[in-house]
């Protein structure tokens, strides 16, 4: 009922249509009925006015993100995009030594695995798109996970970063995500670009 103040207003008139004459609402109650249905309206007209401003703030997004078609960008997510048979990542690393990288494909099949040698710092890994059986996989939105060990020597998961060529941007009900082929991420992942 809150979508749409007009019930309010046919509940209410039925409630006066039907009162019994010889035992009337008290004028307490109504008033605090008429109370209640004035802050519903309330209510109403702010989550109209807030989806309104949800949809300007997206158009703005899609507007601003317009720029990033083509280019080149980096986003904090373990969405890994495979285009033109390339996919690349990057994870930080607290200390070196061997790190575990698992790509799984949208069925959470494990189509390639690697271990390598980690240096302090950041570290990049890319990949073309062959799988550990030796097929060339086709591009798509693939998943990508990163296992290293921490300074006391206990094993973790590495945050990934990963890059992808901006090919569309799209809304969604969360807010505007960005197309890297089939990988969608949310605009608010990307770290930065660069040129195309």
């Amino acid at each position: 009922m809150a979508g749409n103040f007009n019930q309010f207003l046919t509940l209410l008139t039925t409630q006066l249509q039907h009162q019994d004459p010889s035992n009337p609402t008290s004028t307490d109650s109504f008033t605090s009925e008429l109370a209640q249905f004035a802050g519903v309206q309330q209510q109403v007209e702010t989550n109209s006015n807030l989806t309104s401003l949800l949809t300007a703030t997206q158009d703005t997004q899609m507007t601003s993100g317009i720029g990033l078609i083509g280019k080149t960008t980096t986003a904090t997510s373990s969405a890994l995009p495979l285009q033109n048979g390339n996919g690349s990542m990057s994870f930080v690393a607290s200390v070196a030594g061997p790190v575990a990288i698992a790509v799984t494909d949208s069925n959470g099949q494990v189509v390639k695995t690697d271990t390598v040698t980690a240096q302090v710092g950041t570290n990049s890994w890319s990949w073309n798109g062959v799988s550990d059986s030796g097929t060339q996989l086709s591009d798509g939105q693939y998943f990508v996970a990163v296992e290293g060990t921490d300074t006391t020597g206990s094993s973790t998961a590495l945050s990934t970063t990963v890059s992808g060529t901006v090919t569309g941007l799209n809304r969604t009900s969360s807010g505007v995500n960005v197309q890297m082929g089939d990988t969608s991420i949310a605009l608010s992942d990307l770290d930065g670009f660069s040129g195309a």
